[in-house]
């Protein structure tokens, strides 16, 4: 299947394109208008681009069906000041129920049931409810057209970071488990960022790993490990040897259960090597598989 960026229609243009890059965070976006008035919009075009200055950028659409812009853009252009606050799971219908196209008097802090709490540095409130919330000042906007589906990239500076407690870690970083974020897919569907959602790749930061060139051939072209498997085996930054001291039941009962033929060992020996992988016994594995090769 191929299209063409705006076939077919814009609307379903738009779809295609939310389902397939996700998922996303939101920009819950408090701003306020010149006069005082406060707004409050989740944004999904959204993510952070640099620390030093820290840098975050998002991006308020013009409608698709009539080509108006959204009030948070016009007060932005007004005060160039944003409040963007994270949005987790325990608040997100409130956050759905803010997006709702209300005429621009109604203060949507009302209508969504979310807390506005005094800013240090800007003048748009911040959302108590929020995990983190990032005081702004807009640096620049980009506008990317002027018709339907265009954005407007709104360049932001983080001049002052709110952080809630609990959602720390014993070392001062942020939990996923505790901050519990969600993320924008597409249609109507979100993602918690959570529990069985969230996992690790370990990734050498000054080292380099082996890569797949290096991998035996045997473990290389294996119908039983998968692309992902074969990535954590060759994460390592060198081959490791066969360890005398590693023990193995299961280990041993395969050998010793195939040990007249190679080739049905060396597949149980994948699928064994396959389930430490699964439990991120990455050393595990090697041992499991050098002792087929």
């Amino acid at each position: 299947m191929q299209i063409e960026p705006g076939r077919p229609d814009g609307k379903k243009f738009y779809q295609l394109l939310t389902g397939s890059i996700a998922p996303r965070p939101i920009a819950f976006a408090s701003t306020m208008d010149k006069g005082g008035n406060p707004n409050l919009s989740p944004f999904s075009f959204f993510n952070g681009f640099g620390s030093n200055p820290a840098t975050l950028i998002f991006s308020p659409m013009r409608r698709v069906r009539n080509n108006t812009i959204k009030h948070t853009l016009g007060n932005i252009h007004e005060t160039m000041e944003v409040v963007i606050n994270t949005v987790n799971y325990d608040m997100v219908q409130q956050v759905s129920l803010s997006s709702c196209e209300y005429p621009r008097e109604v203060n949507e802090f009302v209508k969504s049931g979310l807390t506005p709490v005094p800013s240090v540095l800007v003048k748009p409130y911040r959302v108590k409810e929020s995990p983190v919330s990032f005081e702004c000042k807009v640096k620049q906007i980009i506008e990317t057209g002027d018709k339907g589906g265009a954005g407007n990239l709104i360049i932001c500076e983080a001049i002052l970071i709110h952080v809630k407690d609990e959602v720390m870690d014993e070392n001062g970083y942020i939990n996923p488990h505790k901050i519990d974020l969600v993320g924008r897919m597409g249609l109507n569907y979100y993602c918690r960022a959570s529990g069985n959602a969230v996992f690790e790749v370990p990734k050498p930061n000054t080292e380099l790993g082996i890569g797949f060139d290096s991998l035996p051939e045997s473990v290389r072209k294996s119908n039983i490990l998968s692309g992902n498997d074969l990535g954590m085996l060759a994460n390592v930054t060198e081959i490791p040897v066969i360890d005398p001291a590693f023990e193995d039941v299961q280990l041993k009962n395969i050998i010793q259960y195939y040990s007249t033929n190679p080739e049905d060992m060396e597949i149980e020996l994948h699928y064994y090597a396959k389930k430490l992988l699964e439990q991120n016994r990455v050393r595990d594995a090697w041992q499991v598989l050098l002792a087929g090769a």
